[in-house]
């Protein structure tokens, strides 16, 4: 055996699209971090292992940006034939290839040191490599789904449904219980050009009939067969293994009824993938300074403190899954989009601790819409930076609330998140500077609101060749260009596929976007000089780090994806 020991400011304990993001952000904010994962790759549910889709926030405008758009935009850049190897590479590198970030893959973690109500250290062990790995950190943040420090540590968490009449929700039961949503093995087919045969298993369940499988819709075409579900009317952490045989048997099964019992137009196709380690939706919640509830959800979460947002339903799977013959779910209505305070996402009792993910302070049925994947990633988003604020400045998460509650949030916001209600602060450089454009009015790129909101589409449309222009009382040193161009935030939600037909959808750069563009600056005699030019952009946040002391700078789009014109929401000087 070998032991290794780390000592890092943020330690990040478990590699979903809610950790991974975690680690980013709090790694590109400064501070030193390990990410801890105790599988071979990233995403979680998200992951090649268990094939889900990332959901978000519903509506017209309310994609989720930030970290999560960059990662969306390099797979419909890199991955148009989605192919699930590479999306697993671009999460890989995103983490691995990141200043500041150790990664240790196929790393479980298994006990944790404490003292008093702080974490010291973590202990996991590394299969792989047959490695003990010792971590000390100043925080900790417990992304792994089953906050697997809240047993290690003391946290305070919940796990199951509450009564009705604690927080007075509808959603919930009467009575409290320990039941949750269960777990899915998914399933995925591959068309072919000619008849192929299936035989199944002989332990597959049979279903000989539709009436088998009641509101269980399975045409290959369009299913991503979410409803294969078990696992809430036992424990979902503990009786995971034996939930997994049986979603086994159940998969296979739906999978000989498709191919030998009726016609359901799959003659052609072939069972591709089963997914042999199951996508969890419920288990532990940890306890936070604040406990979000459906109400908070339904009044359309108007905190101060805001740092995240969801706008999924309410969607409430019943506890008994494919053993209860009834609607599979029931998608209470929510309004998108509402916000998630940053009171949900750090520990009551225990001073270091932070959370992203379903594991967020929230009752069962506000969780069953901020679980979604989205969701999760902008709140990792959240918790990574308002770790490295706190490390910047020695505080606690809950100092961070505290004393620089306003400074996170205008933090994420520079860093493309989208926080209803909330205004980014425009630099001094650009709010005093006189803009001018060659058409068009450019005011909306400083107003502090980076996306189309009602009515108001908050940018600036211009032709191809067309100017803006930034001008100065004086020369002013300018060292830093932020741009927000359009990633078509209303785009058909093409990430991953589902099944595999003969002739698959591809998946392209939306033509919003800006492709090709220019800086120009305006030299000593008064003639424009070029100080930057990008051929092949395919960001929706682009940060430029060029500088140049000027009475004037200006942006040239030459070339968009596709569109005749080009259109943007922000461009600051600073």
């Amino acid at each position: 055996m070998k032991y290794k020991n780390h000592k890092v400011d943020l330690c990040v304990v478990g590699g979903g699209l809610a950790g991974t993001l975690t680690a980013i952000a709090s790694a590109r904010h400064g501070a030193k971090v390990l990410l801890m994962q105790d599988r071979p790759v990233l995403g979680g549910n998200a992951s090649s292992e268990i094939r889900m889709w990332v959901g978000g926030a519903h509506g017209k405008n309310n994609r989720e940006t930030g970290i999560l758009e960059e990662i969306m935009l390099e797979n419909l850049y890199r991955n148009p034939y989605r192919i699930y190897s590479i999306w697993d590479s671009i999460l890989y590198e995103k983490a691995k290839f990141e200043d500041n970030i150790t990664l240790l893959l196929n790393c479980s973690c298994n006990d944790a040191l404490m003292d008093g109500n702080i974490i010291r250290k973590i202990k996991g062990w590394q299969l792989t490599t047959e490695t003990w790995h010792t971590v000390e950190a100043s925080l900790f943040a417990d992304c792994s789904g089953d906050s697997i420090l809240a047993p290690l540590s003391g946290a305070e968490f919940r796990m199951g449904r509450e009564s009705s009449h604690e927080f007075n929700e509808d959603i919930e039961p009467e009575i409290a219980d320990k039941k949750t949503m269960g777990m899915s093995c998914l399933i995925q087919a591959r068309e072919t050009d000619s008849p192929k045969k299936f035989i199944p298993p002989s332990w597959a369940y049979k279903y000989k009939s539709d009436d088998d499988l009641p509101y269980r819709g399975h045409d290959v075409r369009n299913s991503n067969f979410w409803w294969i579900e078990l696992g809430g009317e036992q424990d979902t952490i503990q009786d995971t293994e034996e939930i997994r045989d049986e979603l086994l048997k159940v998969a296979f099964g739906i999978w000989d009824h498709i191919k030998n019992y009726g016609d359901h137009g799959a003659d052609n196709w072939v069972l591709d993938w089963v997914g042999f380690l199951p996508g969890k939706r419920e288990s532990r919640r940890y306890v936070g300074d604040y406990i979000l509830t459906q109400n908070d959800v339904r009044a359309e979460g108007r905190f101060d403190d805001i740092v995240a947002y969801g706008g999924w339903s309410m969607d409430d799977h019943h506890p008994g899954g494919m053993n209860w013959k009834g609607q599979p779910t029931i998608f209470h209505p929510a309004p998108s989009p509402y916000g998630i305070p940053y009171r949900c996402l750090y520990s009551k009792n225990i001073d270091n601790l932070l959370f992203a993910g379903r594991n967020i302070s929230a009752t069962h049925a506000s969780m069953s819409s901020t679980r979604v994947m989205a969701t999760c990633a902008v709140i990792g988003q959240a918790v990574g930076t308002a770790s490295a604020i706190a490390i910047k400045y020695g505080l606690s998460p809950r100092g961070v609330y505290q004393e620089k509650l306003k400074e996170l949030q205008q933090t994420l916001m520079d860093d493309d998140c989208y926080l209803p209600w909330k205004v980014r602060e425009i630099p001094d450089l650009s709010k005093f500077a006189k803009l001018s454009a060659s058409e068009g009015d450019p005011e909306f790129l400083r107003n502090g609101i980076d996306r189309p909101i009602g009515d108001a589409d908050n940018g600036w449309t211009g032709k191809i060749g067309s100017w803006i222009e930034y001008s100065f009382m004086s020369p002013q040193e300018v060292n830093e260009f932020r741009f927000i161009f359009d990633s078509d935030l209303n785009r058909k939600p093409l990430n991953m596929p589902c099944n595999y037909p003969l002739k698959p959808q591809f998946a392209s750069i939306p033509e919003t976007m800006t492709k090709s563009f220019r800086i120009d600056f305006l030299d000593d005699n008064g003639v424009w000089q070029t100080l930057y030019q990008e051929n092949n952009n395919y960001q929706r946040l682009v940060r430029i780090k060029k500088s140049v002391k000027t009475k004037a700078v200006r942006f040239i789009p030459l070339a968009t994806w596709g569109s005749d014109n080009v259109h943007l929401f922000a461009w600051d000087v600073r």
